[in-house]
């Protein structure tokens, strides 16, 4: 493949990165992750990402929570509970924010980690991830499947 055409995939797509990883870059989804499982009792996967943080300006070394869970309440109010529950578990909104935009994402604070939360309806990434999560998660009669994307990197200040 020619050098130009490898650049020009890697400037399109922002989730891929191009050089060695250092082995715990997924440990800010770690929090995350048993939020997902234990208190949403959702199946969740884990994968290193690289992520374009608006909020800082910066190209971040982090990692993505990719979760399927049901409701018997509609997604609506799922989305509702769910940053409640977020909230309960003692999560913070991360100082200046700057939630995704455009979207119906919130950016969350524990520890040393900032986490954007999505919860959305349908599966729609086509990551293999969503599709393991989906494979694994049978709902029962009267629940409604839906999914939660969680984007994590080090907590850093806000670019001014």
């Amino acid at each position: 493949m020619p050098t130009t055409t490898l650049l020009l995939i890697l400037a399109l797509a922002p989730h891929v990165s191009p050089g060695p990883r250092a082995p715990d870059d997924t440990v800010h989804c770690v929090a995350a992750a048993q939020f997902l499982r234990e208190h949403q009792r959702m199946v969740a996967s884990v994968e290193r990402d690289t992520i374009d943080d608006w909020r800082t300006g910066r190209r971040l070394a982090g990692c993505r929570v990719t979760a399927a869970g049901t409701t018997t309440s509609g997604v609506a109010s799922e989305a509702v509970r769910f940053y409640e529950r977020l909230r309960a578990a003692r999560w913070t909104r991360t100082p200046e924010p700057r939630d995704a935009p455009n979207e119906a994402s919130l950016r969350f604070r524990w520890q040393g980690s900032d986490c954007v939360f999505n919860v959305y309806a349908e599966a729609g990434l086509g990551t293999d991830a969503e599709f393991r999560v989906n494979e694994a998660l049978k709902p029962a009669p009267g629940e409604t499947r839906y999914q939660v994307l969680a984007l994590c990197m080090p907590a850093l200040p806000a670019s001014p």
